[in-house]
């Protein structure tokens, strides 16, 4: 039993190292202003005083769609926008969606825009802003429902 808390905290570690050193360098910590069309037809803007979760994944990266159920479990309860990056079509993207039974809000960045806004590089990348907009933390692969909970918690 030892072992394996060793070895699951030696995990947890390097997998934090990791996230650390591939996180993207942004020329600002503070949230730009999104206004955008979504996947669903509906505009999304930034709500001031509210913490946003800005994720990036793609329909062909294996571990965004194992975490895809994380990210529709905590838009339920949280302010929570998707950008999907080289993913096709809209129709590709709400086929997927709704195969899946996926709620959360998705805007598709055919052209990279948000991605290069952001300097994201691999996937999924993740981005908590707090109530201000400012930004407190990055993770990128994989993340928990508990972990993105987690980081909520901390920033309120």
């Amino acid at each position: 039993m030892k072992e394996i808390a060793i070895f699951g905290l030696l995990v947890l570690i390097v997998s934090n190292v990791v996230s650390y050193m591939r996180k993207p360098t942004l020329e600002s910590t503070q949230l730009p202003n999104i206004e955008v069309r979504l996947l669903d037809g509906s505009l999304f803007h930034v709500v001031e005083g509210q913490p946003l979760i800005v994720h990036f994944w793609a329909l062909w990266c294996p571990t965004c769609k194992f975490e895809a159920s994380n990210i529709e479990a905590v838009s339920k309860e949280h302010n929570v926008i998707t950008i999907a990056v080289n993913s096709g079509s809209d129709e590709k993207l709400q086929t997927y969606m709704k195969e899946r039974g996926f709620s959360f809000k998705v805007l598709n960045d055919e052209k990279g825009k948000w991605t290069k806004q952001f300097n994201v590089e691999a996937f999924p990348t993740t981005f908590i802003y707090d109530a201000k907009g400012v930004l407190r933390f990055t993770e990128v692969g994989y993340t928990t429902t508990a972990g993105l909970l987690a980081r909520l918690q901390w920033i309120q």
